[in-house]
């Protein structure tokens, strides 16, 4: 602990017996807490036995009322706890259920429900460019004149893109070994048309599609990965004139990126909405069966990110000698605030401070660290090559390899730079949808299942973010001794 000593005064002399008023106040306002924290712990428990037992009741009572109360009684629970939590990952996590039982027992109003869902996948595309626009221009030219960033900017970078680029091939086998999209077929719906006859996509012309003729069209489009190449050339460019000419521009840029973070966030909030609709308007035309590919997505994702863990992290650390015990102890209690926020911003802070307590000098921890962010998000883009070929599964598309390394990188070019964004893999993944002609509903059944995936794929982005500046230390010959006593 680094908290001064004093703080604790009062907690060392009411463990001797020497309580005062004040603090017995703030032990039963401690202990009020904790009850309070395990009240809704209990109810959620309660709720998903309820829910379980529901649905194990409908191979036993198909359609009967029973089973639809005891399910409808767990979401009642499930509603009690998410008023006290009050967390967005709860909510669509929540709405993916409620969708689901909707789905199952008013099927005729549930497909109308589709508007709803139609609405929120309109607010996510209308994001997509301008916040790859400014995260990727901040990103680069944020640091100054690239050649000032030296020798620990270009060792960083060329760690960052072989390990992410290793999490989307794992991804890629991984999803293509399960074939979990395979048997979730999707209802045509009218104006959309079928992406079954779409020409097979030549590498020429690929190249030649990823550069920009207009950046406007390229936007208006929502061509992501022609904005992405404009960013990059655009920040490089940036950062190689005076201060004087790139401060206002790239003040720009940046107001326009807490903008659209800001803007983004406030679409979330209408994401249970969006995605109980998208459940429910499935549920109700393919019934339960919707449950089985979703459930061949999960154990595939957090397969493929325990084999990247296993089989990718440990040996790099092993090879670059990493003590590997001090590691796991300094990246433990990081890992853990992303597993339970979902969210690789809150663990930030914390990574930083364990990792300079760990031995990585501050100016490669102040570099690797944020720079990792927007270009180090392993869990991330491993989950993007799963979902991404989920999808095309799911629509009964076909896609060569060679298809599918041209959609690895795209995805690996357009995931950079959004590690702030909620649930910023359905951002992306929209963007490689309309690039690769994918079908967009199998998306919001992803989404179902994206709030139990996101906190696994955000504890690997911080894992994979501590280690990279242990990394880059310990080629630089920086790496010291942990500065706090080993435990």
């Amino acid at each position: 602990m680094e908290e001064n000593p004093r703080t604790f005064g009062e907690v060392t002399l009411r463990c001797r017996g020497f309580a005062t008023p004040m603090e017995t106040n703030s032990y039963e306002k401690e202990l009020e807490k904790r009850l309070t924290r395990r009240a809704p712990i209990g109810l959620q428990v309660a709720g998903l036995v309820l829910l379980g037992l529901g649905f194990l009741l409908i191979h036993f009572a198909p359609g009967h009322v029973a089973a639809a109360s005891v399910r409808w009684a767990g979401l009642v629970l499930l509603a009690f706890v998410g008023i006290r939590r009050r967390t967005l990952s709860f909510w669509i996590f929540f709405a993916m259920l409620t969708g689901l039982e909707i789905g199952l027992d008013w099927p005729e109003f549930a497909v109308h429900l589709k508007i709803l869902s139609d609405i929120f996948l309109r607010l996510i595309k209308v994001i997509v460019a301008p916040l790859i626009l400014g995260t990727l221009i901040t990103g680069v030219a944020g640091h100054g004149d690239i050649r000032k960033v030296g020798r620990i900017g270009w060792k960083s970078l060329l760690y960052f893109e072989v390990i992410t680029t290793i999490a989307l091939v794992l991804g890629v086998v991984s999803i293509n070994l399960t074939r979990a999209g395979e048997g979730l077929v999707f209802p045509t719906v009218s104006g959309e048309a079928a992406p079954q006859n779409i020409p097979p996509l030549k590498w020429d012309d690929f190249v030649l599609h990823i550069f920009p003729e207009n950046i406007v069209k390229a936007i208006g489009e929502n061509q992501i990965l022609q904005v992405a190449v404009f960013a990059i050339l655009f920040a490089i460019a940036l950062s190689r004139i005076t201060e004087k000419y790139r401060a206002p521009i790239l003040s720009v840029a940046e107001s326009l990126t807490q903008t659209m973070f800001s803007f983004t966030n406030l679409v979330m909030y209408y994401a249970p909405i969006g995605v109980g609709a998208a459940m429910a308007y499935t549920v109700g035309h393919m019934g339960a069966a919707v449950l089985l590919p979703l459930t061949k997505l999960l154990f595939t994702a957090y397969g493929a990110l325990l084999a990247f863990l296993l089989f990718v992290l440990l040996p790099v650390t092993i090879l670059a000698r990493v003590p590997l015990k001090r590691f796991l102890n300094a990246v433990a209690e990081p890992a853990t605030i992303a597993f339970a926020t979902s969210t690789s911003e809150a663990a930030l802070p914390r990574a930083m401070e364990c990792m300079e307590a760990f031995g990585v000098p501050r100016r490669i921890v102040a570099f690797v660290i944020p720079a990792g962010y927007s270009f180090n998000l392993d869990g991330s883009t491993l989950y993007l090559a799963v979902s991404s070929i989920f999808v095309a599964q799911a629509e009964g598309m076909h896609m060569t390899w060679r298809e599918q390394v041209f959609m690895v990188f795209a995805l690996m070019l357009t995931s950079k730079g959004i590690a702030g964004v909620p649930r910023a893999t359905l951002v992306v993944l929209l963007a490689t949808s309309s690039m690769f002609h994918l079908p967009t509903e199998p998306i919001f059944v992803i989404l179902g299942v994206d709030a139990l995936i996101d906190m696994a794929r955000t504890s690997v982005n911080v894992i994979g973010n501590c280690l990279a500046s242990a990394v880059v230390a310990k080629w630089e010959g920086e790496l010291g001794e942990a500065k706090s006593s080993e435990s």
